[in-house]
Formats: C-alpha cells, sequence, structure tokens
C-alpha cells in the first residue's frame, strides 16, 4: 500500500493518532485534508486550462504574423525583378 504499509500498520497509526489528538480532531484535520487536496486539484486543472489558451492564444498570434509577413514578401519581390 503507502510505503510498504499494510491495512493493519495504518489502522495502528490511525488509532495511536485518535488517541493523541482525539477522535473530534481527527475529523476535522481529515476535512481540512480533504479540502486541501480538492483545492489543489482545481488549481491544476486550472493551470492547465490557462496553459492551454495561452498556447492557442500563441498559435493564433504566429498565424497572423506568418500571413503578414506573406503579404510583405510579395511587395518585395515585385521591386527586385529585372525586366
Amino acid at each position: 500500500m503507502i510505503g510498504g504499509l499494510g491495512w493493519q500498520e495504518l489502522l495502528i497509526v490511525l488509532v495511536i493518532i485518535a488517541l493523541i489528538f482525539g477522535a473530534s480532531r481527527v475529523a476535522d484535520l481529515g476535512g481540512a485534508l480533504g479540502r486541501g487536496i480538492r483545492e489543489f486539484r482545481t488549481e491544476a486543472r486550472g493551470d492547465e486550462e490557462e496553459e492551454a489558451a495561452e498556447a492557442a492564444e500563441e498559435d493564433e498570434d504566429e498565424g497572423e504574423e506568418a500571413s503578414a509577413t506573406a503579404g510583405d514578401g510579395e511587395g518585395s519581390n515585385e521591386g527586385s525583378r529585372s525586366g
């Protein structure tokens, strides 16, 4: 399981923690831990979505620059004709 600990060892650790802190305090700690994990996952997903949006914006910007450069290239070819 976790770090080579089986379910029996985890149960013993949880009982010792409950004896030290008290059952109500352990429940509060578990709730806080759950909220923290949930918030972390939300932020991690938000970062992925922001990165995807930024990448899409960069792709659009590169596409606009490429079309502007292509238009400039046509004009410069006309001036270099020897004819």
